[in-house]
């Protein structure tokens, strides 16, 4: 991709930030059928940043590497193959950053001995191990998230829990990093993953150049969601209470308390709060908890309002029991949070 000459707007980077000597070697490994998007998605954040960092006259800041399990091309489940530059055993040399991509192949990948072992062998020689989706299951077999704080696609947090105990999994979040260790969460976190990463090495504005260029918006906070609200609630089965989650959406300034909600579903309190959970999966004040930061968040991205004003609308009642709630939930604050979801400006 060839970008505009005049629009390659790199500024130049501190002398603490500012990549000296070789350009930092990036492996992406993947173990077939890899999901495609788990390694070309991260790769071509890296690849951007160099070929931006070419047009403002300086040096590639990266050299990145697929490797894979023989050296072979990798068979993708998309119906494609990538092509691998080496095998995984076959790397010599310092490593930067390792990136283990997921997929279908994460369950042979788990149960590989020598591979477990290649990395659990490197891994104390690299400044940077990270994962996307499936992968941090097989970091997780190697033993190298053990005691540390860790995520992966929604799907599978569950199965990680239950497989390794030691890991402290993190549902939430698209990304998690702990110490040298980072894990990400579905598909396309791998991208806010390796966004951070470029801007932990290159400043903030070479990040968000990057974003741009890749019609991103500002780099994903790691403590946002997975998904929205709306996409991860569960619908009740029975209708008093769906009817009660649809109202509750259009009267979230409302007081939403369990006594409000059990009138509108003609239930007593007691009843209707152990029917939400069973139902829904979580009681009602979280649920009404969610829907209303969910509600923030829009507003937050998609308006001017300001903090007090979304508060307001949204039932918190103020500016700073809506920042907690953004602390407790999405682990950043309402002005954190529009800043790094602000788009960059075009031109």
């Amino acid at each position: 991709m060839r970008t505009d000459p005049g629009a390659a707007t790199l500024r130049p980077m501190s002398a603490a930030s500012r990549t000296s000597g070789a350009p930092r070697r990036i492996l992406v490994l993947g173990y077939a059928p890899v999901q495609a998007l788990d390694v070309s998605g991260p790769i071509e954040v890296f690849s951007l940043a160099n070929r931006l960092a070419e047009e403002a006259g300086r040096r590639p800041p990266y050299r990145v590497e697929l490797i894979s399990p023989d050296g072979e091309p990798l068979e993708t489940s998309s119906g494609y193959a990538l092509c691998a530059r080496a095998a995984y055993a076959a790397v010599r040399g310092p490593i930067d950053t390792l990136l283990v991509a997921g997929g279908e192949g994460t369950r042979v990948a788990m149960a590989d001995g020598r591979l477990l072992a290649w990395l659990r062998r490197r891994a104390p020689g690299i400044r940077r191990v990270a994962s996307v989706c499936s992968g941090a299951l097989v970091l997780a077999a190697a033993g190298l998230l053990d005691g540390r704080r860790a995520t992966t696609h929604w799907s599978l947090c569950e199965f990680m829990e239950r497989s390794f105990p030691d890991v402290r999994v993190e549902r939430d979040p698209i990304f998690v990093r702990d110490g040298k260790l980072s894990t990400s969460a579905g598909i396309t976190a791998g991208m806010d993953l390796a966004l951070a990463l470029v801007e932990e090495d290159l400043g903030r504005q070479p990040a968000l150049e990057v974003a741009r260029w890749l019609v991103l918006f500002t780099r994903r906070p790691g403590g946002q969601a997975q998904f929205s609200h709306q996409l991860a609630a569960e619908w009740a089965e029975k209708q008093p209470v769906r009817d009660v989650q649809a109202w509750l959406a259009d009267h979230l300034d409302r007081d939403l308390d369990v006594a409000e909600l059990a009138g509108r579903a003609g239930m007593s309190a007691r009843n209707f709060a152990r029917v939400f959970v069973r139902e829904v999966g979580m009681t009602p004040a979280r649920y009404v908890e969610a829907a209303r930061v969910e509600a923030a968040r829009q507003r937050l991205e998609r308006t001017r309002e300001g903090v007090d004003a979304i508060a307001a609308e949204c039932g918190f009642g103020s500016a700073e029991t809506l920042r907690r709630a953004f602390l407790r939930v999405l682990n950043v604050t309402p002005s954190e949070y529009r800043e790094r979801f602000r788009p960059v400006a075009a031109g």
